[in-house]
């Protein structure tokens, strides 16, 4: 499957988006999405050689968990984050965390993440069925119907799909 434009992208984002449901997806199963996320985090200790860091089921948001693949299993020494959201398998990869750079492109530029660590988290993605945002797109202003501004002083998509709500 070849990488969404960013048009596509924006087109899913306001697609999964449902004022009534900003927790999760109407039918949202949350065993299914525990067993993928169960295979992504196996996935990236195959493919990093090392024991990852995780976190699922997060309450009170719209993100179901994180995975962390540990700095010194980096080229550049930067943990790899992914986050994946309780909608429509959307995932985000950032370096350290989301919002330490402004986004892959940022944290590749300072030196903070190799392109092939980058790639091989983006095809364990794309082999899994997740849709990797760019944290960049996650980041501009959102533009949906979810009444988002009791949540957050500047909604983003990151807020409407990855935040606390």
């Amino acid at each position: 499957m070849s990488a969404m434009s960013e048009a596509e992208l924006l087109a899913l984002l306001r697609g999964l988006d449902d004022p009534e449901r900003l927790e999760w997806p109407l039918k949202y199963d949350r065993a299914a999405v525990g067993l993928a996320f169960g295979g992504l985090v196996r996935r990236m200790e195959k493919d990093f050689g090392v024991p990852c860091e995780s976190e699922q089921d997060t309450q009170d948001s719209s993100e179901y968990g994180r995975v962390r693949v540990p700095a010194e299993a980096t080229v550049c020494g930067t943990r790899i984050v992914v986050c994946v959201s309780k909608f429509g398998s959307l995932a985000e990869v950032c370096a350290d965390n989301p919002g330490a750079f402004l986004g892959t492109e940022e944290a590749r530029a300072e030196g903070a993440l190799d392109a092939t660590d980058l790639a091989t988290v983006e095809r364990a993605l794309a082999e899994l069925g997740y849709v990797s945002v760019p944290e960049e797109l996650l980041e501009s202003d959102y533009e949906g119907p979810s009444a988002l501004g009791q949540v957050a002083a500047r909604p983003t998509w990151w807020v409407r799909f990855f935040g606390t709500l």
